[in-house]
């Protein structure tokens, strides 16, 4: 349980300016926001508040580093990313608790993020020495191709609230190792993580202007000049569909670089020869990992009705040992939703379920009191047309349907717009290769509740969005493809 003295302490250390330059400096109007603790709704600090001035610093600092960042050698940059995976690992108990306070996961959660947001750092130090071009004969023996890799230049990432600091890394370290240059805008309910962050980035090696990390109340009127800059030349965004459609309209007067990982709608389908107990035992980890507020976390539960009344029963009795509660203090296993209005939004799609004639498992309805908790939830026999199956629930509710055979399991697994994450459970290894085909969806989990993996290349297709973060994959995003022609 984290005291109110190492609380205080902790907050007195993190940064609260913008990182611009390679210091921390105010916003140019001087103007600051509040951060808030989800679990006690109480100001924890104030931070600078970024404008356009603000950001067109930034990309003059960009800018002016790009050329000496890019000519750097990879072994030289590797080495820089080395030591900050090395920086944050020494500084796991800072964030751990800094994303507890400003996000409201439990603490062992938050834990799990620094190792897992660390190694993009480490992957892709490696990663930096193996950028390959090629040099062949033409075919028709007119001359040599030669093809070479460089950076794409100035970058602009925008990270969301749910993992303050793995989806800044994971962005970060590829574009690093590639030679690029990097401005961060996290989300604004979750902005202390990054700059302390950009701490440890500084602390490691890499030079002034290669990195700028801009909070800001006014999203758009940071972003929309920045787009409209032809010194940009790449976007990388993590957050919803809605969001992700108006940026890709903004970039594309300039033509830009796009990565987009968008929102997710999970089926998590479990056939008639599924282990039951395992299947739950990973249902649980899909469906509660950062209290259900993940993109990849299973949204949909496809049961086959032979196993329904089982699987639902254990899945119960497996989330009724969940701990609701403040983040920080000992012994909780689910913190507090991010807001209100993730709160509400929540409440409101399982009242549409059981409206619509869902039966209510366990939970369902939000403690009084402060603080924006939710508790784990099931609903059995969700009905087709409840909203819950359409819309991304983003907290802890598991709403639980079945299916007859195989195609229809992957009928409903594919009756949606989105295409993030999938996790199907079978014994049968045809089964699980055949059904992995014909499931629409960037990434799929055979026997498996947790997929994400540094090495593995993280992304989804339709509404989910393009483009891979993680893996040998990862790091192309930030490089230009070019080719010579020798006579």
């Amino acid at each position: 349980m984290a005291t109110e003295q190492r609380v205080r302490d902790l907050l007195d250390r993190v940064p609260t300016g913008l990182f611009i330059g390679g210091r921390f400096r105010d916003s140019a109007s001087g103007a600051t926001f509040p951060v808030h603790d989800p679990a006690t709704e109480e100001v924890l600090t104030e931070v600078a508040d970024a404008t356009a001035e603000d950001g067109a610093a930034a990309l003059d600092a960009a800018a002016a580093a790009g050329p000496a960042w890019a000519a750097t050698p990879a072994r030289e940059r590797g080495e820089i990313l080395r030591a900050a995976y090395k920086g944050l690992i020494a500084r796991t108990d800072d964030f751990a608790l800094l994303m507890t306070l400003e996000m409201g996961k439990a603490l062992p959660e938050s834990a799990n993020e620094v190792k897992y947001g660390a190694e993009f750092f480490r992957w892709f130090s490696e990663e930096a020495v193996r950028i390959a071009g090629r040099y062949t004969p033409a075919p028709a023996g007119t001359g040599r191709i030669l093809v070479s890799k460089a950076p794409v230049g100035p970058c602009l990432a925008i990270t969301p609230w749910n993992f303050p600091l793995a989806m800044g890394t994971r962005k970060l370290g590829p574009a690093l190792a590639a030679g690029a240059t990097m401005l961060v805008k996290p989300a604004g309910l979750t902005p202390l993580t990054m700059l302390l962050l950009a701490e440890v980035l500084a602390e490691a090696g890499v030079p002034d202007g290669v990195v700028s990390v801009l909070p800001t109340s006014k999203s758009s009127a940071l972003t929309g000049p920045l787009l409209a800059d032809p010194r940009l030349r790449k976007l990388t965004f993590t957050g919803s569909t809605e969001v992700g459609r108006k940026l890709i309209e903004q970039s594309a007067p300039g033509i830009l670089r796009t990565s987009m990982e968008l929102g997710g709608n999970a089926p998590f389908v479990v056939f008639d020869d599924a282990d039951v107990d395992h299947a739950v035992a990973q249902a649980l980890l899909a469906k509660l990992r950062n209290g259900g507020e993940a993109c990849t976390a299973a949204n949909r539960f496809h049961v086959h009705e032979s196993l329904a009344e089982e699987f639902t029963a254990k899945l119960v009795a497996g989330m009724e040992k969940y701990v609701l509660g403040p983040g920080a203090d000992e012994g909780v296993t689910i913190g507090p939703l991010i807001s209100a209005d993730q709160q509400g939004i929540v409440s409101e799609l399982v009242q549409d379920a059981v409206a619509k004639g869902a039966t209510l498992k366990l939970g369902g309805v939000a403690p009084e009191g402060k603080g924006h908790y939710f508790p784990p939830t099931v609903l059995g026999d969700v009905p087709a047309d409840a909203r819950i199956l359409r819309e991304e629930v983003f907290g802890p509710v598991a709403p639980v349907t079945t299916f007859a055979d195989e195609d229809a399991g992957v009928a409903a697994a594919n009756d949606t717009e989105y295409g993030l994450a999938a996790y199907v459970f079978t014994r049968d290894l045809d089964r699980a290769l055949r059904v992995a085909d014909r499931i629409e969806s960037g990434m799929v989990g055979v026997n498996r509740g947790v997929i994400s993996d540094p090495a593995g290349p993280f992304g989804g297709v339709k509404a989910s969005g393009f483009g891979r973060e993680g893996g040998s994959e990862g790091i192309e995003e930030y490089l230009e493809t070019r080719y010579i022609a020798l006579q």
